[in-house]
């Protein structure tokens, strides 16, 4: 299969990176190189597929006109907010599982699981309700000066979407359960025949329904629902390292769930202003014209290549930072935040590089005008260098000191770079500068710099060492 033979060739390329398995005197450490290798290679295709897909989605859909590219582009900066609230509690019940993995209590990782899930359905229905009622004052609130096909566009793909919302949830659930255990080989695979449908689907609903944004939206939604129902039936398999329990999931535990919301709660609101933040920028990008809206549209989706490394890594330093923590072994956690981090750096800037050298192949492939095609390759360009070189210490790293427990100072970091200084250089940038995405791509690197300072810092004090979780 495909699939193998790309494990295969990344096993052989981490096989030379990785350094080999280190001893200690307290013994080897729990994550040898082998076990490393078998979490990384899945995430990394898993990635990349996730944004082939969501290239093929933004190809498929130009060739219903920059109005509908730009319409979705708009849409998709609200709708992931909401996919942001959910991976933030995903993400915070898998350091407390990994914590609870690492000290060997597996009832208590079986209810943190389960957990897991009950706040994720809760706020997703919760989120669905507010969205259906209030969607489209939003829309009309934040791009009311876009061209009326633009907002047409905005509000068909928006009140489809919405509907994916309990899903969406529940899959980040169950894909967070496995990849606590290291299981991301399942993930994976799971990833891949949603994607297919998305794909099959998108092709349908463009090429033969002419179906426009709905084209899009629809398959969208149809593959989450398939890959919610998918993860929940593996998650019920209690021959696994923790297991969903339908019973502990129907029930509201308070002090379970107070530990989960203590990571995710900081993380969701990062991850919300940080996306808030964006939609603000997409109503300053809405007033600079179609060719611009288009191209950041664009941009983005060729972005989520440039970051698929920083991604892709990030769930790791959460498996194996919480295994080492709950087991009280701090050394150990130190030692994996480096080891992964240098990983990480290498491979960002190998990955960044390959991009920007294929960028004149994947730009004619869009049926966009000349300009919007130069202004996708500036703001390409720009955002790589700083992906490759940058980003690694600004999300990863911030990974492993929020497995660590230490959620707080990633939370203050995120919220002083992202929502004041990037947000603030980018209205200065863009309009009194007139560089428009140019300076908000600009901005953004300034903002991953400024942010992977503060994250070096706060790990070589080496506070988060005393932090508790469980």
């Amino acid at each position: 299969m495909k699939e193998e033979a790309a494990e295969r060739r990344m096993s052989s390329i981490l096989e030379k990176i990785i350094e080999p398995k280190k001893q200690f005197a307290a013994g080897i450490r729990p994550f040898d190189n082998v076990a490393l290798r078998a979490m990384i290679i899945p995430l990394l295709i898993e990635q990349l597929l996730q944004v082939v897909v969501g290239l093929a989605d933004t190809l498929m859909v130009s060739y219903a006109g920059e109005a509908t590219v730009s319409g979705v582009s708009l849409d998709t900066m609200i709708y992931t907010i909401f996919i942001y609230l959910f991976t933030a509690v995903a993400t915070g019940g898998a350091v407390v599982v990994s914590q609870y993995l690492g000290s060997k209590e597996r009832e208590n990782a079986d209810l943190a699981a389960s957990q897991i899930f009950h706040i994720n359905a809760a706020l997703s229905l919760i989120c669905t309700i507010l969205m259906l009622l209030l969607g489209n004052a939003i829309l009309s609130g934040l791009y009311g000066s876009v061209e009326p096909t633009v907002m047409d566009a905005c509000r068909i793909y928006l009140r489809i979407v919405i509907l994916s919302f309990p899903a969406n949830a529940v899959y980040n659930a169950g894909a967070a359960l496995y990849r606590s255990m290291g299981k991301t080989r399942t993930t994976m695979f799971v990833s891949i025949a949603m994607n297919l449908i998305n794909v099959a689907g998108n092709a349908i609903g463009v090429f033969v329904l002419h179906a426009g944004a709905a084209g899009v939206a629809w398959p969208t939604t149809i593959s989450w629902y398939f890959a919610a129902v998918v993860m929940t039936v593996l998650c019920l398999n209690e021959k696994n390292d923790v297991c969903l329990r339908v019973g502990k999931a129907l029930r509201f535990h308070k002090e379970m769930a107070w530990r989960i919301l203590k990571i995710a709660v900081p993380g969701g609101i990062e991850n919300g202003l940080f996306q808030l933040a964006k939609v603000v920028l997409g109503s300053l990008i809405a007033t600079l014209g179609t060719a611009q809206i288009a191209a950041n549209g664009i941009g983005q989706t060729i972005w989520s290549f440039a970051a698929l490394v920083s991604v892709a890594m990030s769930p790791v330093y959460i498996t194996v930072v919480g295994q080492c923590m709950g087991a009280r072994d701090a050394d150990a956690a130190d030692y994996y935040m480096r080891k992964l981090t240098r990983l990480t750096v290498l491979l960002a800037v190998l990955w960044n590089a390959a991009v920007i050298l294929f960028l004149p192949v994947i730009l004619p492939l869009y049926d966009i005008t000349a300009e919007t095609k130069r202004l996708v390759f500036l703001i390409v360009v720009i955002h790589n260098l700083f992906a490759g070189i940058v980003q690694p210490f600004s999300m990863p790293l911030a990974a492993g000191l929020r497995a660590a427990g230490d959620v707080k100072f990633a939370m203050y970091s995120a919220i002083f770079c992202t929502v004041v200084l990037r947000t603030a250089l980018s209205f200065v940038l863009a309009l009194w500068l007139h560089l428009g995405v140019v300076g908000i791509a600009l901005a953004m690197g300034i903002d991953w710099t400024v942010k992977a300072a503060l994250d070096l810092l706060r790990y070589r004090g080496g506070k988060w060492r005393g932090m508790k979780v469980i």
